[in-house]
């Protein structure tokens, strides 16, 4: 292995499970769990599908982002309606790798864009702001079940 490629490899802590939502239809509010099962489909209860989009993912630490750039605090998860928001550890250096959250295993697929229903939940600017910040989609290759507080780390 290069060196570049040992460095790209690495982390430093796991990351944790902060916050749990599912979308149980398209417009619905969130419903905050403290725990779920993640089958192939997504979260159980979730309006998710099979497929590279089944679980979507926020860093928790993107949230203060997005609220200053609105001129306020952090924006809540509610909000951004994502699956799960993770702390301590860098989603996007996860992309393409199996990871490990709770005791599922996801693979990153893609940047999860914000949708135009920003500029309604956030307001002018609301789409702007979360450009860059709005987490990634997660497609299945372990299902189990996650839980507030579990661990979230690269298998390899």
């Amino acid at each position: 292995m290069s060196e570049l490629a040992e460095l790209i490899a690495g982390w430093a802590i796991p990351g944790r499970i902060e916050w749990i939502g599912l979308r149980p239809d398209r417009r619905s509010e969130m419903i905050q769990k403290n725990e779920v099962f993640i089958s192939d489909e997504g979260l159980s209860g979730d309006r998710s599908r099979a497929g590279k989009r089944a679980v979507t993912l926020i860093q928790q630490e993107h949230l203060a982002a997005i609220g200053s750039y609105l001129g306020r605090g952090p924006v809540t998860p509610k909000i951004l309606r994502r699956n799960l928001v993770v702390s301590g550890i860098n989603l996007a250096a996860l992309k393409g790798r199996e990871v490990q959250v709770g005791e599922a295993v996801l693979r990153f697929t893609l940047i999860c864009a914000p949708c135009s229903r920003m500029e309604e939940a956030l307001g002018k600017g609301g789409y702007s702001a979360v450009r860059g910040h709005g987490g990634w989609c997660a497609d299945v290759l372990r299902p189990g079940r996650v839980k507030l507080g579990d661990a979230v780390k690269p298998v390899d």
